[in-house]
């Protein structure tokens, strides 16, 4: 049960990446990807090196949960590893196009980062 529930919670986790950051921006949306204040603060020019940055993260982070996802699921050794730099990889990706409205996902990255570290679920390993 517990690695059922895992596993779906890292598939789900991954496959919300995409949507978030490849939905369609207009000026009255919560939250654009392609402006990043880390970006622009370094000079990196434009919204569309931006966005296509903030693309390529989400999708490899959401690459990386499905492995992971997939890894729990047939229960190999090897999950934590991509469900570590899944969530590292997210928090990154979150860091440099911070939103108030990613909030929630900067917690469940952080929650893989502690559950993997902390060993826990202790059935899972």
């Amino acid at each position: 049960m517990i690695t059922a529930l895992v596993s779906v919670v890292l598939f789900v986790h991954g496959f919300v990446h995409l949507p978030v950051w490849l939905a369609p921006t207009g000026g009255d949306g919560p939250f654009d990807p392609r402006h990043s204040w880390a970006l622009a603060a370094a000079g990196v020019p434009g919204p569309r090196v931006a966005g296509a940055t903030a693309i390529g993260l989400a999708s490899v982070t959401s690459m990386l949960y499905v492995i992971a996802g997939a890894a729990v699921a047939v229960q190999s050794d090897g999950w934590p590893a991509a469900a570590l730099l899944a969530a590292c990889v997210g928090l990154l990706l979150k860091s440099l196009w911070f939103n108030p409205w990613l909030s929630l996902g900067v917690l469940l990255d952080a929650g893989v980062v502690v559950a993997v570290l902390t060993g826990w679920p202790a059935s899972l390993y």
